[in-house]
C-alpha cells in the first residue's frame, strides 16, 4: 500500500509500505480521509520521543470496512485502543487506561495510509447524512467535547450563563468554542495569533476572535471558563491571568509541559485547573451524533488534499500558510 511516512525531523515521504494484517478481533479499514493533528506536527518537528522515525503518523480518520459481515460500512475510527478490563475502562474512563495505545505511536502505525487494522470495537458507524470527510473531524471534536463536558461538570456557573475564553483556534480550540455554543454558552472569545485562522473562526460563528499579540488579551480576571487548547507557557500564563476567582481552567493543549503555571494565584483565588486527555467512547459517540445533527455547525472549516500532497501540507501548516483549522488528507 501507499503511506505517508515520517522519516526524519521535518520530513515525511509518500512511499510503499507493508499492508497491515488484522489480529484477532480487528478489521481491515480502507482509509478515506485523515486529518493532520497538532501532535502529528509535534512529531514532524522531531519533538515527540514517543513517535520515533520511521513511522506512519495520523490518527484522525474515517474509512470503509474491507471485510466480514460489515464490509462496505462507513466508519469513523476511535484511535485510542484500550484494554477493556481495568477499573478505568469499567468505570467509563477508558482514556485513562494504563495499557492504552493510540495509532500513530508504536506499536501501532497510523492512518496516513491506504489501510489500517483496528479493533472492531473502535469503529463507529457514520450516520447517513454525514460525509466521510467531515467524519474525520470527529477525533479533534471529541477531544473538544470532552473538554467542555469537564468544564460543565466543574464550573460553579452554568455554561449558559458563563463567560468563556478559548485559547487557540485550531481544530480543538474551534471545536471547543462550537461545543460551548452547543451547551448554551453565549459569551465566547477565542485568542489566536494566526490571522487566517481568526477569519475562519469568525466565519464559523464565533463573534469575538482576536490576536492576543495585538489586541486586548482578556487578562483582566473576568472569565468563568477557560479552555487552553494550546498548552504552552504563554497560553497557561494567559489562562491563569484571565480567570476570575472560583473559575475553571481546562488544559487540553500539549505543546509543552513547563512554565507559565502560577500555583499561588490558583490557590488564593480558588481557581480549578484540570488537565483533560482525549475522550471516552461515550464522548466520541456523542460527538458523532452532534455532528450529524448539526449541533456543531456546518463543519466547513477544513481543507482537503490528497495524501500525495502530504509533505506540502505539513510544510504549509508549519509556515501558517493555510486558513483552515484542519487539513484533511485523502488517500489516492
Amino acid at each position: 500500500m501507499k503511506a505517508l511516512v515520517y522519516t526524519a525531523p521535518e520530513k515525511v515521504v509518500y512511499r510503499d509500505f507493508d499492508e497491515p494484517r488484522p489480529n484477532e478481533g480487528e478489521l481491515l479499514v480502507k482509509i478515506t480521509n485523515v486529518g493532520i493533528c497538532g501532535s502529528d506536527m509535534h512529531a514532524y518537528l522531531g519533538h515527540d520521543d514517543r513517535r520515533p522515525a520511521p513511522l506512519i503518523l495520523g490518527h484522525e480518520a474515517s474509512g470503509v470496512i474491507e471485510e466480514g459481515d460489515q464490509k462496505g460500512e462507513r466508519v469513523v475510527i476511535n484511535p485510542l485502543v484500550t484494554c477493556g478490563n481495568c477499573h478505568y475502562c469499567w468505570d467509563g474512563r477508558s482514556n485513562l487506561c494504563p495499557d492504552r495505545q493510540i495509532i500513530s505511536m508504536p506499536p501501532r502505525q497510523g492512518a496516513f495510509a491506504d489501510y489500517i487494522a483496528m479493533p472492531s470495537t473502535n469503529l463507529i458507524p457514520i450516520p447517513d447524512d454525514l460525509s466521510t470527510t467531515k467524519a474525520a473531524l470527529a477525533e479533534p471534536l471529541a477531544t473538544a467535547w470532552h473538554a467542555v463536558l469537564t468544564a460543565n461538570r466543574l464550573s460553579y456557573r452554568p455554561l449558559a450563563e458563563a463567560k468563556a475564553f478559548v485559547i487557540g483556534a485550531g481544530a480543538v480550540g474551534l471545536g471547543s468554542a462550537l461545543a460551548l455554543k452547543a451547551f448554551g454558552c453565549k459569551e465566547i472569545s477565542i485568542a489566536e495569533t494566526n490571522q487566517l485562522r481568526c477569519e475562519t473562526a469568525e466565519q464559523a460563528g464565533i463573534e469575538f476572535v482576536f490576536d492576543p499579540t495585538k489586541e486586548n488579551n482578556l487578562t483582566d480576571g473576568s472569565m468563568d471558563v477557560i479552555i487552553d487548547a494550546v498548552g504552552s507557557k504563554e497560553s497557561r500564563r494567559t489562562a491563569i491571568q484571565s480567570a476570575k476567582p472560583g473559575s475553571v481552567i481546562v488544559h487540553v493543549g500539549l505543546l509543552d509541559g513547563v512554565d507559565g503555571f502560577d500555583a499561588r494565584r490558583l490557590t488564593l483565588q480558588e481557581i480549578t485547573f484540570v488537565g483533560v486527555y482525549t475522550y471516552t467512547m461515550m464522548d466520541f459517540q456523542q460527538t458523532v451524533t452532534a455532528m450529524a445533527e448539526g449541533k456543531l455547525g456546518a463543519l466547513d472549516w477544513f481543507e482537503e488534499r490528497s495524501l500525495l500532497e502530504g509533505p506540502n501540507a505539513f510544510s504549509d501548516l508549519l509556515q501558517g500558510k493555510t486558513s483552515a483549522a484542519k487539513i484533511v488528507l485523502r488517500p489516492c
